[in-house]
């Protein structure tokens, strides 16, 4: 009986997890893409896209359960926003950011040799990290062009994903806790630097 509750709960926590990640999440942050607010950097969801899928592929070759569906979701939202920063992301993009770019893509091509999948998943973790530096700069110089909300709920989201896996272990963990904490990181620059620069209307 505690095993089937147990098993419900992580349902209903995958569950909550794409309810966040959609809702909470995503529309606000398409919402404020077409409004103009929000210049998503095409280089860090680029990178997204391509570590998110094959993270997603770890999740279910390490039975990560509910919690994998739940990151499908997110994956297929992530590529769609790498489509509208092409039309719509910033264009504050420097010789770092291509740099970070090539390095990842680099990686993902040393990645993909992997036969371990401890080490894939170790791997596309540090290079999704990479792909977030892109967006640490622009959001310390362009803070208020990223919708913060959203990447609140993408963290409690996250945190609800890894509430919801079937299994702990290091290929289902790593990824998510990478995420978790570059996330985090990313919120506390945007927050930080509105402090000091002004919103321009």
């Amino acid at each position: 009986m505690i095993f089937v509750i147990s098993g419900f709960l992580k349902f209903l926590f995958s569950l909550v997890a794409a309810f966040l990640l959609v809702v909470g999440g995503d529309f606000p942050y398409i919402r404020d893409i077409f409004r103009g607010r929000t210049k998503p950097h095409a280089y860090t969801w680029l990178i997204w896209t391509i570590t998110q899928g094959v993270a997603l592929l770890g999740l279910f070759y390490g039975k990560g359960g509910w919690g994998s569906w739940a990151l499908l979701i997110g994956t297929l939202f992530v590529f769609f926003i790498f489509l509208l920063s092409l039309k719509y992301g910033t264009k504050n993009i420097t010789k770092f950011d291509t740099v970070i770019l090539i390095v990842a893509l680099l990686a993902v091509v040393v990645w993909f040799q992997l036969d371990n999948p401890l080490l894939a998943v170790i791997m596309v973790s540090i290079i999704d990290f990479l792909g977030y530096v892109p967006s640490f700069r622009k959001a310390f110089q362009e803070p208020w062009t990223e919708t913060v909300i959203s990447w609140v709920m993408f963290f409690v989201a996250n945190t609800f994903i890894i509430f919801s896996l079937a299994e702990y272990n290091p290929l289902t963990l790593t990824y998510m806790l990478t995420i978790e904490a570059a996330n985090l990181t990313l919120i506390i620059i945007c927050l930080a630097r509105r402090r000091v620069v002004k919103l321009n209307l």
